[in-house]
């Protein structure tokens, strides 16, 4: 084979473990949801804990106050007889002072041993109860008894007596704190529910509003893709005025990479008209001054096309544009492809080769014409002239998730001789032949290995599968 179609170096078909990338930060929404959800959940908690003690508190002073009212109840309806005994009203303020049992007791402790208790209360133990001073009042509970944890309200009253000493009494009436708890409860989980929807509520309205503020983010990300693939050419869309001076500095940027590639290339392309006319005129004195001497005039035409050949490599390699961040457009590869072989078939028609295509509607080579000319120019050239009747040109689009640019695989086949394994490596070297007997001078694979590894591909040789002769096989990877 000619080693006009070049093959990657050993180094870089050299496969090795990458480590593995850093994991990704969290987006802006994420890290906004985020601390929104954790800010949120701490404020509603902050309030939810203070609303609960509000109403526990509250609750607390309701208790005092119902029990003091019932204390009150039961002082103003107490008398004494004429022989200073006290007589306790037998209406009750409550009927639950009449049911054995129902978690609302009465007691009162006078002087001399007096004990009197509601009907709910006897068969109680009250022994934790003490006689109050004449103006003294205690709330205290929860107190651990055995009737269970109760909440009381004492009062130490003296009741006057025409002509007696005055009677001491201590009304105290206790509650159980099972009504005190399960109010509580009830509204601890009314507080938990409606907290848990406000902040559902809130979440949701925050994630709209997060949706809603970065769109203008998003459009920039999307102009930009749009950009990469070629669809467009500036970021054209308006934005808000917090991301016009960043959309203004990306275009120009785009404008000033293109304009350096497009100045870089004329300038070679001067070089390089200026190189060969030099050239030429050497070329042509040389013929016409040695020819008495035809070996020293063979000897310097051969020397000046070296130089001829070795400029137009160069100037080749170093105007390779290689992958562009923003491709003005995608070129596809049908029409050009058609173009080549056309012309291929005018040079070779004696061979009468017949090159078939299998080439999808979407294959497109993200990059500059010239350089998808050059690469395809030199792969089918190289297979015209080895093969003996059929060349094959597959193009197959290889998109990848997340990537604005699809893949490209492209292979060349062809029925020649093929390239055995063990010359791979003499026909990789630039300027070497594969047969000194067939024309060329071994560069033009050297380009196409200059393109692939510029665009950050990977360009194969084996066996063809289907015709037996080579295949070259070259993979742009998505970006």
């Amino acid at each position: 084979m000619d080693a006009d179609t070049a093959l990657p170096s050993p180094a870089a078909k050299t496969t090795t473990t990458e480590p593995e990338p850093p994991p990704r930060p969290f987006s802006l929404a994420a890290r906004a949801a985020l601390a929104t959800g954790l800010v949120l959940a701490a404020f509603l908690g902050a309030i939810g804990l203070t609303l609960s003690k509000t109403n526990a508190d509250s609750a607390r002073n309701a208790l005092q106050d119902r029990l003091q009212n019932f204390v009150i109840a039961y002082i103003a309806g107490t008398d004494v007889s004429r022989y200073g005994h006290p007589l306790l009203p037998d209406a009750t303020p409550d009927p639950r002072f009449s049911r054995p049992g129902s978690g609302l007791y009465a007691v009162v402790l006078g002087d001399r041993g007096f004990r009197w208790e509601s009907s709910s209360a006897i068969g109680r133990d009250f022994g934790f109860l003490k006689p109050l001073a004449v103006g003294d009042h205690e709330f205290s509970g929860p107190v651990d008894t055995r009737m269970g944890r109760l909440y009381y309200y004492s009062w130490g009253v003296a009741l006057d007596l025409p002509e007696r000493k005055p009677v001491h009494l201590t009304f105290t009436v206790a509650q159980t704190e099972e009504q005190l708890v399960s109010s509580n409860a009830v509204y601890r989980r009314s507080l938990v529910g409606w907290l848990a929807t406000l902040g559902v509520l809130l979440i949701v309205l925050q994630l709209l509003l997060l949706r809603w503020s970065l769109t203008p983010l998003r459009k920039v990300a999307s102009d930009m893709s749009r950009v990469e693939r070629g669809d467009s050419d500036h970021l054209d869309s308006q934005y808000p005025l917090e991301l016009t001076g960043l959309t203004e500095r990306i275009n120009g940027f785009i404008d000033s990479e293109r304009e350096q590639r497009t100045r870089y290339r004329n300038t070679l392309a001067d070089l390089a008209h200026s190189l060969k006319t030099p050239l030429a005129v050497i070329r042509s004195q040389v013929e016409a001054a040695a020819a008495e001497r035809p070996q020293l005039r063979d000897a310097l035409l051969d020397q000046v096309r070296r130089m001829d050949e070795l400029v137009a490599y160069q100037l080749a390699r170093a105007a390779t544009s290689g992958r562009q961040t923003f491709a003005a457009v995608a070129v596809p590869l049908a029409g050009h492809a058609e173009d080549l072989v056309r012309s291929l078939e005018k040079v070779y028609a004696a061979k009468n080769v017949l090159c078939e295509f299998d080439i999808e509607d979407a294959a497109a080579f993200h990059g500059e014409q010239g350089d998808l000319l050059e690469l395809m120019g030199n792969l089918l050239e190289n297979a015209f002239k080895w093969a003996s009747h059929h060349v094959l040109l597959v193009a197959k689009v290889q998109p990848q998730a997340g990537r604005p640019r699809p893949g490209l695989w492209l292979s060349v086949e062809d029925d020649g001789p093929g390239i055995p394994e063990d010359k791979i490596e003499k026909v990789l070297q630039r300027g070497v032949r594969g047969d000194e007997r067939v024309q060329g001078h071994g560069i033009g694979l050297s380009i196409v290995q200059d393109i692939v590894r510029a665009y950050r591909g990977e360009l194969v040789v084996d066996r063809s599968p289907e015709f037996g002769g080579a295949r070259f096989s070259v993979r742009f990877p998505p970006s």
